[in-house]
């Protein structure tokens, strides 16, 4: 591939665009963004950034800014998605999504209309993409994404699996008030959200902030406490348990940290639903008005490296898969850490914060693998689909960035919740 356009140009978009400026291949990177102002900062960090201002909402002006690329990485809020991947099938392109699009579906009960969203990508998108000649994949930051590659490889040692566990915990504090690291939108509304799990081989829905669980992990220095949380991972595990995860009965995604503490309260208090309310004579959505009070993610260096000086509180986390089964007969759990750069050290690295560090390039990481024409599959596949020798050739790469893993494998032990 010689030319390649980035759909939002924010924290992770600008992360995959300034990485695909390095590629040799690449010629070209259309960088595009309803804010022309934010595309134009990001290619002033790039050689081969060309800067468009796009509208999500059409189309057809997705297509036209396209023309001639072979690629449209997806970095949109959720309600555009679908917008940029019919582009994507007009001009004949392939298709990366950091998450999975909704609006796909209509005529479902509105509470299952993501879950059949998903199973409708997965065969009438497939086909559409796989009579293109082309390839989508969705899911492919780091939860879902980096998270679906440790998954596998986690799984991978095992002879049967029973359960997989996906949980993070970001504890990156600052002096400033920065209580997301990424879209601030997105974050709030998989907050807002019932959550899924995959459980007795049957996709359920759960409450947010529900079902603690504790974990004592050397990299967050204490014990910590994560809770239920709307992600893909349970989604695609429990649709692909068969093929890619040895039989899985049951998944769960569990999430703590800063995010997770701030958006409890606002959850508690009613403040993050969507439902217009009157107050002192005016029409107010609790949801915006909460959102409008919360920081953009630093994605400028310059501002990164203001925050750094002005003071980092905290700056710890994890990113761990549990899978759970036997081997060899005995009952095991494969116990996996991800380790990836801090706020402090990902500046000093590559002029990001951590955030934009994982979630970012773990992203590029995938972009890398089609550009490079490593994805011969065709249609639509959910970042856990690679084979193994992609998943190796992606943790590879990854450990090239410094972004590696360490496996423990601890017989006696089963899932308990």
């Amino acid at each position: 591939m010689k030319k390649v356009m980035v759909c939002g140009c924010g924290a992770q978009g600008s992360t995959i665009c300034r990485r695909l400026d390095e590629e040799p291949n690449i010629e070209e990177v259309v960088c595009a963004d309803y804010n022309l102002a934010a595309a134009e900062a990001v290619c002033k960090l790039m050689k081969k950034g060309t800067p468009k201002q796009v509208n999500a909402a059409n189309v057809d002006e997705i297509a036209k800014a396209a023309e001639g690329c072979e690629l449209i990485v997806n970095v949109m809020p959720l309600e555009f998605g679908v917008n940029v991947m019919n582009a994507a099938l007009q001009i004949k392109a392939c298709y990366q999504d950091l998450s999975a699009c909704e609006n796909v579906v209509e005529g479902y009960p509105e509470y299952d209309t993501w879950l059949e969203g998903i199973k409708y990508m997965y065969t009438e998108y497939g086909r559409k993409f796989a009579e293109n000649g082309t390839t989508a994949i969705i899911g492919t930051g780091s939860a879902p994404g980096v998270m679906c590659v440790m998954a596998r490889k986690a799984v991978n040692e095992l002879d049967e699996c029973d359960t997989i566990a996906c949980m993070v915990y970001e504890g990156t504090r600052t002096k400033r008030f920065i209580p997301f690291f990424w879209s601030p939108e997105v974050a709030l509304c998989d907050m807002e959200e019932d959550a899924y799990a995959f459980e007795n081989c049957k996709q359920i829905r759960t409450k947010p902030f529900s079902r603690p669980i504790k974990r004592n992990w050397p990299e967050c220095g204490r014990e910590v406490t994560l809770v239920e949380h709307a992600h893909d991972e349970p989604v695609y595990i429990g649709f692909n348990r068969e093929k890619y995860f040895k039989g899985c009965k049951n998944a769960y995604f569990k999430y703590g940290g800063t995010g997770i503490e701030f958006s409890e309260g606002l959850y508690k208090a009613g403040l993050l639903h969507h439902t217009p309310e009157e107050f002192d004579g005016h029409e107010i959505v609790p949801f915006d008005w909460v959102l409008k009070h919360i920081p953009t993610p630093p994605k400028d260096p310059e501002v990164i490296k203001a925050i750094i000086d002005e003071g980092i509180v905290e700056d710890n986390g994890a990113f761990v898969c549990e899978a759970y089964g036997k081997k060899n007969g005995k009952d095991v759990m494969v116990d996996l850490h991800v380790s990836s750069p801090g706020l402090k050290e990902a500046y000093e690295r590559a002029k990001m914060t951590g955030e934009m560090y994982l979630t970012g390039q773990g992203a590029f990481l995938y972009t890398k693998l089609l550009v490079n024409d490593m994805v011969p599959q065709k249609g639509l596949i959910s970042s856990d689909m690679l084979d193994d020798e992609q998943v190796e050739q992606y943790i590879a790469w990854a450990n090239a960035l410094g972004i590696t893993y360490n496996i423990d494998i601890k017989e006696g032990a089963v899932w308990e919740e």
